[in-house]
């Protein structure tokens, strides 16, 4: 018989996490401070900024008005644009051979011509146009209206803006539409449903997870592209800033608040995209992506990272 080894096993020793080291971030983040630093001090120590004359107009009653006007705009301008994008999206992928080539050529112009053309073009429409009747084609007319009381500068900027914005959403909702598995609409008609159901009910709210995020993005663009109404003499919220610094040559201040309340509108409105795109995504994924409220509260609270605790060998 063989003697039992009775020893005690070795335990290795205990293994020592030691963190990586990250140089490089530290020195961007020095850079970053000293720009950052530069950039306060230049705000704060430039005379030609004007923060009075900032502080004087930013609530002034022109700018709230633009405000009000370029906020309208938007809203108009990109309902036309989902509600034309979704018609003409429609029609691309209808087996109708005329409706698809009609919303292939209206695509094909509005998005080969410039805003600001387009812009140009219905301010001016008066010049094509005398009167605008309704009628029997061919025949007798029964309502004539004046183009020049019809086409206001509001409505120019509208029919600009809006027809123009409905060119780009509808390749939006086509992608979204294309999106969604085929299967997902053979299994609705086979139960039984219309095409039109089958999109309203079964294929659109799933593309919704496609199409929300670049129609957030497309929104935030209308906000900024609303400046380009000034061309056409409509007073939004560039135009209220111009009337003023072309009277009391302050430009440089009127534009600072004119960018502040575009910067504010904006941050609204992307906090609202987030939240679309984190309801219309739920069911993509396991976990939903965390607030910005909850990112704000973990990198407060979570510095480093524990490393794994390592049982030693003949413990559980």
């Amino acid at each position: 018989m063989t003697d039992i080894d009775t020893t005690e096993p070795v335990r290795p020793e205990t293994i020592k996490a030691v963190p990586v080291r990250h140089p490089g971030r530290w020195v961007s983040a020095v850079i970053v401070l000293v720009l950052a630093a530069m950039l306060v001090h230049m705000l704060f120590t430039n005379p030609n900024l004007d923060w009075s004359t900032f502080g004087k107009y930013f609530f002034d009653g022109g700018i709230v008005k633009g405000l009000v006007a370029t906020l309208e705009l938007t809203v108009i301008a990109m309902a036309i644009g989902i509600v034309g994008g979704v018609i003409l999206a429609l029609m691309r992928l209808s087996a109708n051979p005329m409706l698809s080539s009609a919303a292939w050529l209206y695509i094909w112009f509005f998005r080969g011509t410039p805003v600001l053309v387009q812009l140009i073009f219905w301010f001016n429409i008066k010049a094509l146009f005398g009167d605008i009747s309704l009628g029997i084609p061919f025949g007798p007319m029964f309502i004539t209206w004046d183009v020049n009381s019809l086409v206001t500068t509001f409505v120019a900027a509208i029919l600009g803006l809006g027809l123009n914005e409905a060119a780009y959403m509808s390749e939006i909702v086509r992608a979204g539409i294309l999106s969604v598995d085929e299967g997902q609409t053979e299994a609705a008609q086979a139960l039984g449903m219309r095409r039109l159901k089958v999109m309203r009910r079964i294929v659109l709210p799933q593309a919704m997870r496609v199409i929300i995020p670049p129609t957030g993005n497309e929104t935030i663009s209308m906000l900024k592209t609303t400046s380009l109404a000034s061309t056409v003499a409509f007073t939004e919220l560039l135009k209220a800033g111009e009337d003023i610094f072309n009277a009391n040559y302050r430009t440089i201040p009127l534009l600072i608040v004119v960018s502040v309340w575009y910067i504010i509108v904006t941050s609204v409105l992307s906090v609202g995209q987030y939240y679309l795109e984190r309801y219309f995504g739920r069911g993509s994924s396991r976990e939903l992506p965390p607030t910005p409220l909850q990112r704000l509260r973990r990198n407060l609270t979570t510095f480093h990272v524990t490393p794994p605790r390592v049982p030693e060998r003949g413990t559980s």
